[in-house]
């Protein structure tokens, strides 16, 4: 075991030294392809996605462990170098540590120790994936196919190892609200921003009727908002950005289609409707396993590529969620070591069937 927390310190010091910016990551999946080189597994590489596979027989189920290796921009804020691995009293700091780092290596070092158990009940993969921060086409969602069926996957994050067996979805709108241009002096026009006003009211106060007792309600915030081009100009546009955090009620279409039968005056225009709120039955195996471990359970707030992901699966992972994309972010040591143990508890010897 210690030899493998060892492993996993080095190779996140490592990753932690090479800006891996989403959709920028390819000298972190070199590393990530030959650490895995290295012990003899024959990785495969598709873009900044790197992955490698144990199978044992075609009859059993299969197992996904998924991190992801991409960070975002490091903040102003920052009084350490975001680059330079820093140990101290404890803790690592550098960028990408919290968030997904310590998960990627901690899932990786648990692999190794799971992938040689020849009387294990289930097919093994795991990956370590890119532009999950940005939810990026070349992230999971493009290797997919290569995978193979899948039928439950630990998604890597950071969860304090607390099971998160819910996690909300996401989806952005533009919307858009027209009216005509007049002189603001005089009785003219219509302005588009009071007809906006109205939809951005609604936004700010239905309820949609299904709550959840793991994610709450569907949440709808207006976080972005741009109209006119000068004072005595009556404007003949509004244009807002609304962001919608689905439960596992509604599927994001199904969101998508209340809203527009409710607002009046605005075109709501979905960015994306794929990233879909997921869940996992607290009947589970897995989360049977969790909770004889002593480990608790909730619903996530935050998006991860298990939304991507086409199977059951559980986020859980060593480090803290508050900690992710914060200036002097870090991981404690002890956390990956006992990330690596649990991840190894919770699979070992696990019957899907």
């Amino acid at each position: 075991m210690n030899n493998y927390f060892e492993e996993a310190i080095h190779l996140l010091k490592k990753l932690i030294s090479i800006p891996s910016l989403s959709r920028e990551e390819d000298k972190t999946a070199s590393v990530l392809f030959d650490f895995l080189n290295s012990y003899n597994l024959s990785p495969k590489r598709n873009g900044n996605n790197v992955w490698v596979k144990s199978y044992l027989s075609d009859t059993l189920p299969t197992i996904l462990l998924n991190s992801h290796h991409d960070t975002v921009k490091p903040a102003s804020s920052w009084t350490l170098d975001p680059f330079t691995p820093l140990e101290k009293d404890g803790k690592l700091y550098g960028i990408g540590s919290n968030d997904a780092g310590a998960s990627l290596v901690s899932l990786l070092m648990a692999y190794l120790q799971l992938e040689s158990l020849a009387d294990r009940p289930y097919n093994l993969i795991y990956t370590a994936t890119a532009e999950e921060e940005v939810s990026g086409k070349g992230g999971i969602e493009s290797i997919l196919g290569e995978l193979g069926p899948i039928e439950l996957a630990i998604v890597g994050e950071p969860t304090k190892m607390q099971m998160a067996v819910a996690e909300k979805g996401l989806m952005v709108l533009d919307c858009k609200t027209a009216g005509v241009s007049g002189h603001a002096a005089r009785n003219e026009g219509i302005n588009a921003i009071y007809k906006a006003m109205e939809d951005i009211e609604w936004f700010s106060t239905f309820q949609f009727p299904n709550k959840s007792e793991l994610l709450g309600p569907v949440k709808m915030s207006v976080t972005i908002i741009n109209a006119g081009s000068q004072h005595n100009v009556v404007p003949d546009n509004c244009s807002y950005v609304v962001d919608v955090r689905t439960n596992e009620y509604y599927k994001n279409e199904e969101a998508l289609l209340i809203i527009k039968e409710h607002i009046k005056n605005s075109e709501a225009i979905p960015r994306s409707t794929r990233i879909n709120s997921s869940n996992i039955s607290l009947e589970h195996p897995l989360v049977k396993r969790g909770l004889e471990l002593g480990l608790s359970y909730y619903g996530s707030p935050t998006t991860s590529d298990q939304a991507l992901i086409p199977c059951t699966s559980l986020k859980i992972g060593p480090g803290d969620s508050a900690r992710s994309h914060t200036a002097d972010e870090f991981i404690y040591l002890e956390e990956i070591e006992k990330g690596i143990e649990i991840y190894v508890k919770l699979l070992k010897n696990l019957s899907l069937r």
